[in-house]
């Protein structure tokens, strides 16, 4: 057959006597000219241009400017190409009713196609190059276009064809669609004026694109990269080379900053405030100010979600269509078709509609349509949520810097609650915003699928929808039950981390005691009572699995065995087909509504709590501050004062007072009233809030420049006046009145810098921020060296400081390094002296301070630094020797002023009040002489170095993940590690399967396997009934029929009951592996770690073995199984539809391979990407977090320092930082759901086909349909569970690498039952050419010691720091490796003993005491061995035992944690209580006298020599005069002994050793 444009089966095809308008023909020829005329002029501009950008590929997104109507042109067009698919079809379809090729029906509408997709490209280009003057080219070819079809038109009204024909609609929205796009282009010359004007417009593209740093350009590019997310491409590819930080994401775009969205929400809730302002029972509702500030998108996403809705229905409509087609076609082959003749070749467009390929087609755009709005639907709410939540978080920060102090000292707003607003409370109304649209969007849904399904079945319809409806309300019952569970499970696991924590921090003492196993059984009750709750959670959880597999099964039961009996037609597979459609429409928005339920009931609470938290009490206003005082900008620093001489530390504190009552400080002069820094004029009374007056009478002053001391008994109202001050009290009557002083500095500038009436304020309490050393030091100021260092020097932090691991730039804090009190407090201390501020109040800076430390502080830091500065100084002290240097002193007591004025005043004038100070100080004297013996300083700094573990640790404190990576022992370059990335751990994967126990894991793959079988023969035995009815309609008789029909419900029934059954099964099954694989994985790791070596514990900071016990537990517990027990459904669901539709259809085999390979390069990609942003949204949340607790926490401090803009502007970039890394993350979610769901239209398509052209019957062309359909709803579920999946694997991964530990040998070479009872009875001890090291790869701290110990004898061994004393005591209990020599106690070589019994009869006490938490009972005797008899007696040898009868309970009162409600030197005592409890006739004592005063130790003393006096005791000696009445001393050196002997001889040699320690410690 020739091809002729016109057609050659009609002669008068080219004829044009009528004229040629006349001729069909001629006008679809016409309609030609345009669209070539664009394809000329574009093409060759697009290569000239795209040829010179070849060189610069991405064009820099600052020029990304949007003509005007950018977005509606974007639509017309799209708008457009439909028009031509369907002018196509409708050409097609025409043609093929013809007994030629009409070339003129169809080639002028694909060229029009061609030309429309071309006029977009050619915008495109125009507009990023910003070059509006060949948009002229465009507007001709609309003019063109418009002009021709508007002659079609003409000529088809002429004709009269009828408005019902598809060809003249189609026409007529081509005229009014080309119209448009001509107005929008005139639009676009009338704004810009680029052509036919003078001055065209010169126009900047947005500040965001002008700002390189903004990364996120969702908002800026066009409406096909919106929909698409196609900019996320470079990033999700760049992923591959090198992981994402947050420099690749950038900043957030100015419109999503938590600042701009803090403005609107602040704005609109001020508004809600003015409402209710004269109603003073109602407040403001915060739910109206967030939808006037965020209502807007919110209604965009609920309109975006309503259209994906309505075109969801799409799917069953046009499946049954298909279906019925199908049908027709297959009945009707017989039937000759009547070939149409061309002069009425018009098809109406219900015949249009009834081809079954145009219905494949339409299913195809349908879909992609409403895939395309539903994603742009999500992507608004997210972006609106996180909008919210950092609006809500500037909000809340900003009330914390203004919340009274009171409210939160008073517990009105605890630290908890605060923290709960933060991290609980916002993200609850983000997750609400998210799920928001679904409220209105579902009932909708749920109500026109009704609609339609009685449309199709009837009454029989309502009854499946009947048991939808109820079984909807089971659904939300299990989700609040679920929400319990979890909740105590919450509890439980708290309180396993508290006794793990214990463990970890007295592992030394439990090992050397050998208690590891009762401890670890105490965790293991704890672990079971929490996995008592976990099994309820999984019982619910596999419940709600179970309920959303199995009511669609049993709606679709109950509703085709009412229609079998009901109806007296049978069923037909086009309407089967689509209602099982429906169903599955229909059952998703009831289970995702008890969700949303719940989390709009949890959203209204939050709202609650929230508005209670901005309604609180604030702090005054306090522009007092400002200093409006009289004496503005005058010098008020005329006289400075002399150095006090050093305090003479040996000469007794009342000669010095004595002495210094001559007048040798500076004439105290009348003091005028500008050397006043600050007055608290007229009768101050403060409170705390209560009402009640906390300070009363306060009429007091300051004088500038000097130092003011404050004294008092405790809980006088010190602090409560240096607040006062500070105006963080409520002021009932008086003022505070500061003096404006200014410095006599001539530039303004310089003297604003100290004049910003900020307090340099160091609390009682002290307050680290969660940053290094330095930066808690400089706190915001500029960095000076010489400062920093005299500072440093001044608080004498420099010793401590190097000691860090990574000196003044290591982190402390919650993620960093813990320090001592005294530690912190200097640190406090030093902020307030480094501050250039023209005040320092200081509250008690020597309270966690040792005498020399003070001193030294007081003399740098405060003489000299302070005074020389000339700055006022307020100190708060207990300490009254330092009353001397004191300009002015104000004595407090009980709130009031009980004297105020200089020493010499007081002495004179109150004699009684300075006769008590001096016999305080003579006190305070004796307590020196004590403190001589006890530093306390060197004490923190050894307790520091042994936090700071050995040396080794620090590459491991690093990063855990290193470690990791090494594992795979590969040449770490960057193919290997790309590799890694992108690799699954499928190894992790299966030994997580395997340690639930094989048994389970091949009952859940079974019985996985089996449910989708069983759920693929309900469907496949649909197809078949259906089928074949209509195949024997005509033959049957009635009974063979109702037999039939009989036999088909019941085999129906039967499979769908198995289904349900089956359903049930297997969400138990992974329930209970994900259960057993979580206890198996706990156990084990408890008690490998337990059992651990000790030098394991020193190389591991504790923080990283209980994130093994805490965050990857956690992960194990709760989250793995439902990501599983998803991944597994929604793959097996795919792929038995995959198998269906290649079973009914060969060939989709052939078109599936394409979309597999783009599939698997999709998901490659996403995975790698995702990881990367769901680690970086996890490590800015933490910062966040942290950042609010701390500012609560210091409230004061930071107020006093006025530097409250500073923080704000660190919380506001730290919101800032992880929204965005969260808008990315929801951002690449979208992408992948995106190119997930166009291939799954891609399928959708092939199948239609296929089936179409291939099909065995109508009924397997339903089921492929159906079945095409459902993997578009799970295709990406497989990779986003596949993607989490992976991230959960890691914790698996981590708690693995602490099972491959070597643990310690336990066992013996003999056997218990042969340790005599009694052993060791006399306590002998031989050390035999004992050589020892702490592990096999490190060198001997032990160099063949040789030594007999005699039974009774009390040894002492003495040595310098690192000399090898407390090695030796380990190696006695084998904690050490002894590689060489033995020790042999009582006849027993030790190392023979299995670990346990040698290490139950010995007794040792250590130097640091732990207690743990428990009764006194529990503390001295855990195995519960001894009569309370013994207890006491011990108790009373120890002299605690009236202490101990005068606590609540006697023995069985309780032990905090850690023993905190005890002082140092009574843990001690508690200690050797313990060992004495066990009758062991060997004690070791390892510098147990280090960290107690001499009171506790001379009790310790005596005790051993008494109670102990036929025991045989081994000293390690911190101080030598501890063992000068040993009967042995031992001196070390470096792992070998220098001398032995007894301490009388020892003394006798001038030159030894131990005679040159005894003379230094004298």
């Amino acid at each position: 057959m020739r091809l002729a444009f016109c057609g050659n089966d009609n002669a008068s095809a080219y004829n044009i006597s009528a004229g040629v308008l006349r001729n069909v023909c001629f006008v679809d020829a016409l309609n030609l000219v345009p669209h070539v005329f664009l394809l000329f002029i574009t093409f060759p501009i697009l290569f000239i241009g795209w040829g010179s950008q070849s060189s610069k590929v991405q064009i820099h997104h600052n020029t990304w400017l949007h003509f005007p109507g950018h977005n509606l042109r974007w639509i017309l067009t799209f708008t457009l190409l439909f028009v031509h698919v369907c002018e196509i079809a409708e050409g097609i379809v025409s043609d093929t009713q013809m007994k030629s090729r009409h070339l003129h029906l169809f080639l002028p509408a694909i060229m029009g196609f061609v030309a429309a997709t071309v006029s977009l490209v050619y915008y495109h280009n125009i507009e990023t190059s910003n070059f509006p003057k060949l948009l002229l080219a465009l507007f001709l070819y609309w003019i063109m276009a418009f002009v021709t079809k508007t002659i079609k038109l003409v000529r088809y009204c002429q004709d009269g064809v009828p408005f019902s024909q598809l060809r003249f609609c189609i026409t007529g929205i081509m005229v009014i669609l080309y119209g448009l796009l001509m107005a929008v282009e005139i639009n676009v010359i009338r704004v810009r004026r680029y052509v036919f004007f003078m001055n065209p417009q010169k126009v900047k593209p947005p500040e965001d694109l002008q700002d390189l740093g903004v990364r996120f350009l969702q908002p800026f590019v066009n409406l096909l990269s919106k929909a698409t997310y196609w900019w996320m491409n470079t990033l999700i590819i760049s992923a591959h080379k090198k992981p994402v930080d947050l420099k690749a994401i950038g900043k957030l775009p100015i419109a999503m900053r938590a600042l701009t969205n803090y403005v609107c929400l602040k704005e609109a809730y001020e508004e809600q405030k003015k409402k209710v302002a004269d109603q003073p029972n109602r407040s403001p509702s915060i739910w109206l100010a967030m939808y006037s500030a965020f209502g807007r998108p919110i209604l965009l996403s609920s309109t975006f979600r309503y259209l994906a809705d309505l075109l969801g229905f799409a799917g069953p409509l046009c499946i049954s269509g298909i279906v019925q087609g199908f049908q027709n076609t297959t009945n009707n082959t017989n039937t000759t078709e009547k070939v149409k003749d061309p002069s009425n070749s018009y098809l109406s467009s219900e015949e249009f509609l009834r081809n079954v390929y145009v219905l494949a087609v339409l299913l195809f755009l349908a879909l992609i349509l409403q895939r395309t709005f539903l994603q742009a639907s999500y992507y608004v709410t997210t972006e609106t949520g996180i909008n919210l939540r950092g609006a809500l978080l500037a909000m809340i920060y900003n009330k914390i810097l203004r919340l009274s102090t009171s409210n939160l000292s008073m517990g009105e707003m605890t630290l908890g609650q605060i923290n709960n607003l933060v991290a609980i409370e916002t993200n609850q109304l983000m997750w609400f915003l998210f799920l928001c649209p679904n409220l209105w969007a579902m009932p909708v849904q749920i109500i026109m699928g009704v609609i339609l399904l009685y449309n199709l079945l009837g009454v029989s319809a309502l009854v499946g929808a009947a048991v939808i409806v109820l079984l909807a309300p089971i659904q939300y019952f299990i989700a609040t039950k679920l929400a319990e569970a979890q909740k105590s499970t919450l509890d439980y696991s708290t309180e396993r981390l508290k006794k793990t924590n214990e463990i970890l921090k007295g592992i030394k003492l439990l090992k050397l005691y050998a208690w590891e196993h009762i401890f670890c059984t105490s965790v293991e009750e704890t672990r079971m009572k929490e996995l008592t709750s976990l099994k309820t959670f999984a019982l619910h959880t596999s419940l709600s699995i179970f309920m959303n597999a199995a009511i669609p099964i049993a709606a679709v039961l109950a509703t085709f065995v009412t229609y079998a009996y009901t109806n007296d037609k049978p069923l037909q597979p086009a309407q089967a087909f689509a209602s099982l459609s429906l169903f599955h429409i229909l059952v998703t928005p009831l289970f995702l509504l008890s969700t949303v339920v719940r989390f709009a009931v949890k959203a209204i609470v939050s709202v609650q709590k929230l508005n209670e938290f901005l309604l609180s009490d604030e702090i005054g206003d306090d522009s007092w501050r400002g200093g409006d005082s009289s004496v503005a900008y005058e010098s008020c620093k005329k006289h400075t004062g002399l150095h006090t001489k050093a305090i003479n530390r040996r000469q007794p504190l009342r000669y010095q007072l004595e002495s210094y009552e001559q007048p040798t400080r500076k004439q105290t002069r009348p003091v005028e009233i500008d050397d006043i820094a600050i007055k608290v004029v007229t009768n101050g009374y403060f409170s705390w809030g209560s009402g009640l007056a906390t300070l009363s009478n306060i009429n007091i002053r300051i004088p500038t420049g000097q130092m003011t001391m404050i004294v008092g008994q405790v809980g006088c109202g010190k602090s409560s006046l240096l607040l006062a001050i500070l105006g963080e009290m409520q002021t009932l009557e008086g003022k505070v009145h500061w003096s404006n002083v200014n410095e006599t500095e001539p530039s303004f500038e310089a003297s604003r810098s100290r004049n910003r009436y900020s307090v340099a304020y160091a609390a009682q309490k002290p307050w680290l921020l969660n940053a290094t050393v330095e930066e808690n030091i400089i706190f915001g100021s500029p960095f000076n060296k010489q400062r920093y260092k005299a500072v440093t020097d001044a608080c004498s932090l420099q010793p401590d400081i190097d000691l860090l691991p990574f000196g003044d730039q290591t982190e402390i804090g919650e993620r960093g390094i813990n320090l001592s009190g005294g530690q912190r407090q200097r640190i406090c201390v030093a902020r307030a002296l480094y501050q250039n501020t023209n005040i320092v109040f200081l509250d008690d800076p020597f309270s966690a301070l040792d005498i020399h430390l003070s001193d030294h502080l007081m003399q740098e830091g405060i003489l000299k630094f302070l005074q020389e500065d000339k700055r006022t100084l307020v100190l708060v002290t207990h300490k009254l020797q330092y009353l001397p240097h004191a300009d002015w002193i104000i004595a407090m007591k009980d709130g009031m002023v009980l004297r105020e004025g200089t020493l010499k005043d007081i002495q004179n004038k109150d004699i009684e009040l300075y006769e008590h100070w001096k016999t305080l100080m003579n006190r305070q004297d004796q307590e020196l002489e004590k403190d001589m013996e006890a530093d306390q300083t060197t004490l923190e700094r050894k307790t520091l170095r042994r936090a700071m573990y050995p040396r080794e640790s620090k590459s491991q404190l690093e990063d855990e993940d290193e470690e990791e990576e090494e594992e795979e022992d590969e040449d770490d370059n960057m193919s290997t590690v790309l590799r890694l990335r992108t690799k699954m751990p499928w190894k992790t994967c299966w030994r997580y399967l395997t340690s639930g126990g094989f048994f389970l894991l091949f009952l859940m793959i079974f019985s996985k396997l089996l449910k989708h079988s069983v759920i693929v023969a309900i469907d496949y035995w649909l197809a078949t009934w259906t089928s074949m009815d209509n195949a024997n309609e005509v033959r049957n008789a009635d009974d063979v029929e109702s037999t039939k029909k009989t036999y088909h419900v019941a085999v129906f029934s039967i499979l769908s009951g198995a289904g349900i059954v089956l359903c049930l099964i297997t969400s138990l099954t992974v329930e209970w592996m994900g259960l057993t694989a979580a206890k198996n994985l706990h156990h084990n790791l408890l008690n490998k770690i337990i059992l651990g070596p000790i030098r394991f514990f020193h190389m591991t900071p504790l923080g990283l073995i209980l994130n093994r016990f805490s965050a990857d537990t956690n992960i194990i517990d709760q989250h793995i199984p439902p990501t599983l027990e998803s991944l597994t459904r929604s793959t097996l669901l795919c792929l038995s539809a995959i198998g269906m539709i290649s079973y009914a259809t060969p060939w989709f085999l052939v078109a599936l391979m394409p979309l597999g390979i783009a599939f698997y390069f999709i998901q490659k990609y996403f995975r790698v990407a995702s990881k990367d942003l769901q680690e970086l949204d996890d490590s800015t949340q933490l910062p966040l977090l942290c950042h609010f607790s701390e500012t609560a926490e210091g409230l004061t401090t930071i107020r006093a320092f006025r530097h409250e803009a500073r923080f704000k502007q660190r919380m506001l970039e730290l919101t800032d930082t992880n929204n965005i890394a969260y808008l990315f993350l929801s951002a690449a979610n979208r992408w992948l759901e995106v190119r997930t769901d166009y291939l799954g239209a891609c399928i959708v398509l092939t199948a239609a086909v296929t089936s179409i052209t291939e099909g065995p019957n109508s009924g397997f062309v339903g089921l492929g349909l159906l079945y095409a359909l459902t993997i578009t709803n799970y295709l990406n579920w497989v990779v986003r569970n596949l993607a989490d999946l992976e991230v959960q694997m890691g914790a698996v991964k981590k708690v693995h690498s602490f099972l491959n530990m070597e643990s310690e040998n336990y066992d013996g070479y003999l056997d218990p039952s042969q340790v005599p009872k009694d052993w060791p009875q006399e306590g002998e001890i031989k050390i035999e050419n004992l050589c020892v090291r702490y592990e096999n790869n490190l060198k001997p701290v032990l160099k063949h010691v040789k030594a007999y110990i005699k039974p009774g004898q009390k040894v002492g061994i003495c040595g310098r720091t690192g000399s090898g004393k407390s090695s030796l005591s380990l190696a006695f209990f084998r904690m050490v490796d002894i590689f060489d020599g033995r020790i042999v106690i009582d006849g027993i070589d030790i190392s023979k003993l299995p670990l346990h019994t040698l290490r139950s009869r010995l007794s040792i006490i250590l130097q640091d005491p732990i207690l743990f938490s428990g009764s006194i009972r529990f503390n001295l005797d855990p195995e519960c061995k001894c009569t309370d008899d013994r207890l006491w007696e011990a108790l009373e040898i120890a002299q605690l035992k009236n202490m101990v009868k005068s606590l609540p309970g006697g023995l069985d009162a309780m032990v905090t944690e850690g023993g905190e409600n005890f002082s140092v030197g009574q843990r001690q005592l508690f200690c050797l209580a313990r060992a004495f409890v066990r009758k062991s006739s060997i004690l070791i004592m390892d510098e147990a006298t280090a960290s107690i005063d001499m009171a506790t130790e001379n009790i310790l003393q005596k005790v051993v020599m008494t109670a102990f006096a036929d025991r045989t005791v081994v000293t390690i000696a911190h101080r030598v005069h501890t063992i000068l009445t040993a009967d042995l001393v031992i001196v070390m050196k470096r792992g070998n002994i220098l001398e032995y002997d007894t301490p009388e001889n020892l003394l006798s040699q001038e030159d030894g050793i131990f005679a040159s320690f005894v003379r230094a410690d004298m």
